[in-house]
């Protein structure tokens, strides 16, 4: 069974930084995709950042230069650092991985965190 756990979320003021963990536990083989989406209140949830098994890496534009998004392959753990933060930051963030395998021949699967609150004050 695998599980993940996020921490790092909280209250800060514009202008400033946090970092998201989100580590996954179990026995796991491979995972080709770690994601970071967000969804705040009364909107759809977004993709944030995205990296692959090749460690590249995709962001949302309302992101790009203030978040980075990294991983810990030993540790199955994703990481997104944000910077610069502003009040339209503010939401639940939410780390998925796609494309696990708990064997080598094993069918690709999809997990979701169970989220953690970011607030961002002005």
């Amino acid at each position: 069974q695998v599980q993940l756990v996020e921490s790092g979320g909280g209250l800060v003021q514009a202008g400033g930084s946090l970092r998201l963990s989100c580590a996954a536990s179990g026995r796991i083989f491979s995972i080709d995709v770690m994601n970071w989406y967000r969804q705040a209140p009364g909107k759809q949830r977004e993709l944030v950042a995205t990296i692959n098994s090749g460690d590249n890496t995709n962001y949302a534009d309302s992101v790009k230069g203030r978040f980075t998004i990294s991983r810990d392959n030993a540790k199955n753990t994703v990481y997104l650092q944000m910077n610069s933060l502003k009040p339209e930051d503010t939401a639940v963030y939410y780390c998925n991985l796609q494309g696990t395998r708990l064997t080598y021949s094993d069918r690709s699967r999809n997990y979701w965190g169970q989220g953690t609150q970011v607030t961002v004050s002005s």
